[in-house]
């Protein structure tokens, strides 16, 4: 007798319930995860607890931006490129008096440095402000044996104005303009090459001192020149690919054009 109760059908009783169907565990199964804002495994948030990993907000991109951009002006993110020891300045101010070796861009490109640039341009302000006034000097002292010793604090200004421009916006200019036509530059490598393209004409202001004026054309030209083929055959390695030699051609000028400002105005 109780076997025949426990095997009557129930499914049309009052009060039963049908199967499960399993529509609705698909359903779940096909949302689309990126409606949720949280992200797995839960986020360990230290003191706070644990919390589910929340996805990275518009807000929070743009504050990386803005924190990329301040490293742009902060000076502890240029330390790393005075990190170079005397020997590889050494060897890079050398390689800088060879123009035609062409290997500068090669030594420069795992450790580029910026010491250079700081410590060639310094000196060359304060030699040419102070070679220049003694090469004036000699030069009036010829013509006229009684002219007196007078230093003209113009020659620092135009000196500092000149040197730190010309080494910090040329490289500049030729970097974004390469960038812009789809060449790949780097603007720390560019500052470095064109500090060291200037260590020669500290060595050439001394030179400059002979009272001789076709010594002074020859010898300012010849450093010119050398400071002009170092600049450029290094900026080949830049371009390499790219129909783009109007830009060596105009950084050869470019120097030139510099070495005859010093010429002309610093030892006149």
């Amino acid at each position: 007798m109780d076997e025949t109760y426990t095997n009557l059908p129930t499914s049309h009783l009052l009060g039963s319930v049908p199967a499960v169907i399993t529509d609705e565990k698909n359903g779940k199964d096909h949302e689309n995860p990126a409606a949720s804002m949280e992200t797995f495994p839960p986020h360990n948030g230290g003191d706070r607890g644990r919390g589910y990993q929340t996805l990275e907000s518009p807000s929070d991109s743009q504050q990386q931006t803005s924190n990329d951009w301040k490293g742009v002006f902060s000076v502890t993110s240029y330390t790393q490129y005075f990190n170079v020891d005397s020997d590889i300045v050494l060897n890079r101010l050398i390689s800088s008096l060879y123009p035609l070796g062409g290997d500068f861009s090669s030594k420069i490109d795992a450790n580029p440095d910026l010491y250079g640039l700081v410590w060639i341009t310094t000196t060359l302000v304060f030699v040419l402000a102070a070679l220049g006034n003694c090469a004036t000097f000699l030069m009036q002292k010829r013509s006229d044996h009684g002219t007196a010793w007078s230093f003209d604090v113009s020659y620092v200004n135009v000196a500092a104005g000149s040197v730190y421009g010309y080494a910090i916006l040329v490289p500049m200019a030729f970097y974004f303009s390469l960038q812009y036509l789809g060449s790949n530059s780097s603007l720390i490598r560019f500052w470095c090459l064109w500090g060291y393209s200037l260590f020669i004409f500290i060595l050439a202001s001394f030179l400059l001192l002979i009272p001789v004026e076709f010594l002074r054309w020859f010898i300012i030209l010849l450093s010119g020149a050398a400071s002009a083929s170092f600049v450029t055959l290094n900026l080949r390695s830049y371009i390499e690919g790219n129909n783009l030699s109007v830009m060596v051609v105009a950084a050869f000028f470019l120097q030139m054009a510099l070495a005859i400002f010093i010429k002309v105005w610093f030892f006149p």
